[in-house]
């Protein structure tokens, strides 16, 4: 008997990371940050924004600092000469007489204010100048260390998330920060001058002044700290929502996404994030509302308590009016700086924020750059053996390699097989120097290669892999990987892998763009892409050849034609082949089968046969579905 009640609705789709926690639960360390704490950072912000612009430019940062000096030296001269200008216009006497004897003063006030405006305007362009100069080398320094980093560091959830920020926000905030930091330089140095004419004047101006814009202050900070947990709570969020736009607009899943009608999951999906999301801003924006309404109330106060003190100062005759009027505008100009110091202050922070981001993974990812490894790498090899290798990726309880011992000898043709999940990639690329392993080692002869610089290690290692680069540069880089050994090298390897009858096929032969997003740009068909990786492969012409599914791709004539060349132009190479096409390793030296992390069997194809373990049931039932 049916239930009653309405229809369940349908369920929707899952999201897992992206069900989002309240604002504040992923940033603890920043729930007591305060204007203290950031009155405590703020030097150390600005230091290191100075190293970052002396590093880009010395000159531009000796001068925007040297021309911000004197702006406020001719600011605080401004003021001074104001005063007399102002005695003398309010001294008894005819008023052309009183005109005439402020006209020396307005001369200097004039002159001051035009050399204040020519040294900040040189400031200006001095500090514009070191704009891109700043995120040139912080991008350098960011892709330099990701491109540098052990291949492990990409299967680390942590890495990818710190790599986000850095990437997101952080390096482009690299330019900013030190724009602002100069800025808030700037400001200090504007409310130092005028301090020191109110000081001059009457010393209780200032603490009042200062009363007066601390609301402010406090306002800004709390609202740079509510954005900053907002938006770093959304990373993992912001992060699902751009691969699930990627899927929507780029055009390598165009076709399924249209095949599967894929189009109303994905928007759905899209949705899910986007509606959360925006309730978490809707809620950032009010809470940031309710804090500048309140700041903005307090510092109203704050001023009217200012110019309350100066007229009783005045009424009590404890400040001449010439003075006063003198006061009036150092307070006006005091404001002015101690708002842009409190704006510059609080852009400094946030944006100091999203640079330590930057500045944190960038140490982070210094310390995962291998380096230090004294023993230089060896060029070739009689024997390549790894003893007891044990490997555990980032974030997994399971070892993906378990104990596993291999050899290597010079020339030999080396299959492994097993499985998906078995372990043979990750064996691989130990062998290459891309993964260093947890346990074990791995020797090139007598060097061991956990002593070795792994670059240099890789230079005599060739890579064919099954999920390798479709690089959208022309067929000749696709090939030659930026190296020059010259045409004969070029069109030898590309005939080996058979890629010279793709190239054949394009309109602009070597030179043809890879790439349809491009003008003139050809795409290329699976197979097509695989013969390219083949060729690069080959013309790196390294002692050690590693072909990871290199003909997944192809098909059965092309798949034949490729391993016989492979074992007609090995030339002395030792090449490790990976494949689950078992008919492929038949005439291997020797074949290690893996199974769990482990090397269950190893022997020619004749012995695994023979022993009739997992290698002969693999074998066995590829060769059934081939003759059904």
């Amino acid at each position: 008997m049916p239930a009653d009640g309405p229809p369940a609705p349908a369920p929707g789709p899952e999201v897992g990371e992206l069900m989002l926690s309240d604002w504040h639960s992923h940033v603890g360390k920043l729930a007591g940050v305060g204007f203290l704490t950031i009155a405590r950072r703020l030097p150390a912000l600005v230091a290191q924004a100075v190293r970052l612009a002396w590093r880009a430019d010395p000159r531009d940062t000796a001068v925007t600092m040297a021309l911000s000096l004197l702006g406020g030296a001719f600011t605080a001269f401004g003021l001074l000469a104001t005063t007399g200008v102002l005695s003398a216009l309010f001294a008894a006497g005819p008023t052309p007489e009183r005109v005439m004897a402020a006209l020396p003063g307005l001369i200097l006030v004039g002159v001051a204010a035009a050399l204040r405006t020519l040294v900040q305007a040189g400031a200006g362009w001095a500090q514009s100048r070191l704009a891109p100069q700043v995120s040139r080398i912080a991008e350098e320094r960011l892709y330099g260390l990701t491109s540098q980093v052990g291949l492990a560091a990409f299967d680390d959830p942590a890495f990818h998330d710190a790599l986000q920020r850095a990437r997101s926000r952080g390096v482009s905030m690299a330019d900013e920060v030190v724009g602002t930091a100069i800025n808030v330089m700037t400001a200090i140095i504007g409310i130092a001058a005028a301090a020191g004419v109110l000081g001059v004047l009457h010393p209780v101006l200032l603490p009042l002044l200062v009363l007066a814009v601390l609301p402010d202050a406090w306002a800004a900070v709390r609202s740079a700290r509510m954005r900053y947990t907002t938006l770093y709570a959304l990373i993992p969020a912001s992060r699902r929502k751009w691969i699930i736009s990627e899927l929507l607009a780029e055009r390598g899943p165009a076709a399924e996404v249209r095949s599967f009608t894929m189009r109303g999951f994905l928007l759905r999906m899209h949705d899910v994030v986007a509606t959360a999301e925006q309730g978490v801003m809707l809620d950032l924006a009010r809470r940031q509302t309710f804090a500048r309404v309140v700041g903005e109330t307090l510092g109203g106060t704050g001023t009217a308590a200012v110019y309350v003190a100066l007229g009783l100062l005045l009424a009590g005759g404890a400040m001449p009016l010439a003075v006063a009027g003198t006061a009036v505008l150092a307070i006006r100009s005091g404001q002015t700086y101690l708002s842009n110091l409190m704006y510059a202050t609080n852009r400094l922070y946030e944006e100091g924020l999203y640079f330590t981001d930057f500045l944190d993974f960038c140490a982070d990812a210094e310390n995962r750059v291998i380096s230090g490894r004294p023993e230089r790498a060896p060029e070739s090899f009689e024997r390549i053996t790894a003893e007891d290798v044990v490997f555990t990726y980032p974030g997994s309880s399971a070892p993906a390699l378990r104990g596993v011992s291999v050899h290597l000898d010079r020339g030999e043709v080396i299959a492994l097989v097993g499985e998906n999940g078995s372990g043979k990639s990750t064996l691989a690329k130990i062998l290459s120097g891309l993964y260093d392993p947890d346990g074990g080692r791995v020797r090139w002869d007598d060097t061991d290669l956990a002593d070795v610089d792994p670059d240099a290690l890789r230079r005599n290692i060739a890579v064919i892999a099954q999920d390798h680069t479709r690089w959208p540069l022309t067929a000749r880089h696709n090939i030659t990987m930026g190296t020059d050994k010259g045409e004969p090298a070029l069109l030898a390897a590309a005939e080996v892998a058979g890629a010279d009858q793709v190239v054949a096929e394009l309109p602009h032969g070597y030179g043809t763009l890879l790439d349809r997003r491009f003008k003139d740009g050809q795409e290329l068909s699976g197979g097509q892409w695989q013969r390219i990786a083949v060729a690069r492969g080959f013309h790196r012409d390294a002692p050690l050849l590693i072909c990871d599914e290199p003909t997944a791709a192809l098909d059965a004539r092309a798949e034949h034609a490729l391993f016989e060349r492979i074992r007609r132009h090995a030339d002395g190479r030792t090449v490790l082949l990976i494949t689950h096409r078992l008919a492929s390793v038949r005439y291997a030296d020797r074949i290690y089968v893996l199974d769990h992390g482990e090397v269950v069997e190893r022997g020619t194809h004749g012995e695994l046969i023979r022993n009739d373990g997992l290698y002969a049931d693999l074998y066995n039932l590829q060769a059934a579905a081939y003759s059904s």
